[in-house]
């Protein structure tokens, strides 16, 4: 670092010498060089990371004795530090409002839809400690004799009707096509089930309005499943924006074919309690298409939703005064958080430009990864969507949050779910084909 240094100051007054620029040319260069060897020193930023780790000393580059340390999943704690908070603890449990133990709350599924996301989700369940396959209907009953064979539900039913009657059945878990959904929803609630429905919950927000008026009426519990919201790193990422890590959010940026996957990431850090002042949006479902949200002076979200025939980045950004998070691995089912904040010395930049990019240097940056249970989902044999077994936080929560007496996750909430159903009509409006 001294030979650095020295080497710099030489250059500097070299030029200062045969350049013979003028005095104010000479102070910025000499400005430009302080920042450049305060970026050499420790960060405040460190501190900061820190909090978002619920007060550990993280050190992302090392594993070693007497640090603490997210490396690919694993965490290294000294002894007092196994009390506090972690950044990834489930939202529910933080609040106090359940308990970890939850998970053996016994619960009796019985599974509408024998399509390849409700293989997935059984897959899954069979891995909550309180979870009963109790049984399975489809249109078509020896498909449902068949899936239930094949993935140790205890039974199948002839149909939709009677899985929702039967009184072995306390949630009725929805695998089916979209425009199904109301009709199937309306019937198990009107049988007094628990719901769980795969996202989109409806076509639109006024149908949904009226699926969570019939649940509250009939004092059950009705969950749409966004299950992004349920991940270690999305826990992560809520953790580190409430506690102020990167300053305030200004933009978020996310990209999916399907709408509600990167709709969803704008009120989850924007907060769903605020409507938009303004939405635009554009292209079609076919060639690729995009929205923007306006939120006040507060910032944007841009949305982006490229065609299923081109290589998606799948990355969300949350982009504060302070730094920036990244999502991904991937980002609608991530597994991995960056988090990087801006170094103090960039304060300084004359022009108000405060970006490490903008003033030549790096941020500091944390790196943390949650891999989830093996095998993680496909391309692994008996899978059909990748990080699908992720499933199985969002189960775990489901179990928590009823044995608790709870009729919604903190995590995804009817006021979340509402608000994103009400983007998604907005933004379609402006779009061909759209693929909500």
């Amino acid at each position: 670092v001294l030979v650095l240094v020295l080497l710099l100051v030489w250059l500097l007054l070299a030029h200062c010498a045969g350049a013979r620029p003028s005095s104010e040319e000479c102070g910025a260069m000499w400005t430009r060089l302080g920042r450049t060897l305060r970026a050499c020193r420790p960060a405040a930023g460190s501190a900061a990371l820190a909090a978002a780790a619920g007060g550990l000393a993280l050190a992302p580059l090392s594993c070693g004795p007497g640090n603490v340390a997210f490396c690919e999943g694993k965490v290294q704690q000294r002894p007092s530090d196994l009390a506090k908070p972690k950044p990834q603890t489930p939202l529910d449990i933080r609040l106090g409002l359940t308990k970890a133990e939850d998970v053996n709350y016994r619960l009796r599924w019985g599974i509408i839809g024998c399509g390849p996301i409700s293989s997935d989700w059984c897959k899954c369940l069979k891995e909550v400690p309180g979870a009963v396959l109790e049984v399975v209907a489809a249109r078509d009953p020896k498909k449902a004799e068949a899936f239930a064979k094949d993935h140790g539900v205890a039974r199948s039913c002839a149909s939709y009707a009677d899985l929702v009657a039967d009184s072995n059945v306390d949630i009725v878990y929805i695998g089916t096509i979209t425009p199904l959904h109301k009709e199937q929803v309306l019937m198990a609630l009107k049988a007094g089930k628990h719901v769980l429905c795969e996202k989109p919950l409806t076509e639109n927000a006024v149908h949904a309005r009226e699926l969570y008026e019939l649940a509250e009426a009939k004092g059950v519990m009705l969950v749409e499943g966004l299950w992004t919201r349920y991940f270690p790193a999305v826990e992560h990422a809520r953790f580190a924006v409430e506690e102020g890590v990167i300053g305030d959010v200004r933009m978020v940026q996310a990209d999916f074919p399907e709408f509600c996957y990167a709709v969803q990431y704008a009120p989850l850090f924007f907060g769903s309690a605020e409507r938009p002042s303004a939405v635009a949006s554009a292209g079609s479902g076919v060639g690729g298409s995009g929205a923007v949200l306006r939120y006040g002076n507060r910032g944007c979200a841009v949305l982006s939703f490229p065609s299923w025939q081109c290589e998606v980045p799948e990355v969300c950004e949350i982009i504060g005064t302070k730094g920036r998070i990244t999502l991904d691995k991937w980002g609608m089912h991530p597994t991995r958080i960056t988090i990087r904040l801006t170094p103090d010395l960039c304060w300084d930049e004359p022009q108000g430009h405060t970006s490490a990019a903008q003033n030549g240097v790096l941020p500091h940056m944390e790196q943390y990864t949650y891999p989830l249970p093996e095998p993680a989902g496909l391309p692994a044999a008996g899978w059909h969507f990748v990080n699908q077994h992720g499933f199985v936080y969002q189960a775990q929560a489901i179990h928590r949050c009823l044995a608790a007496g709870l009729r919604e996750c903190p995590q995804f909430t009817k006021a979340d779910s509402l608000r994103i159903m009400e983007l998604l009509d907005q933004i379609q409006k402006g779009i061909e084909n759209p693929c909500r």
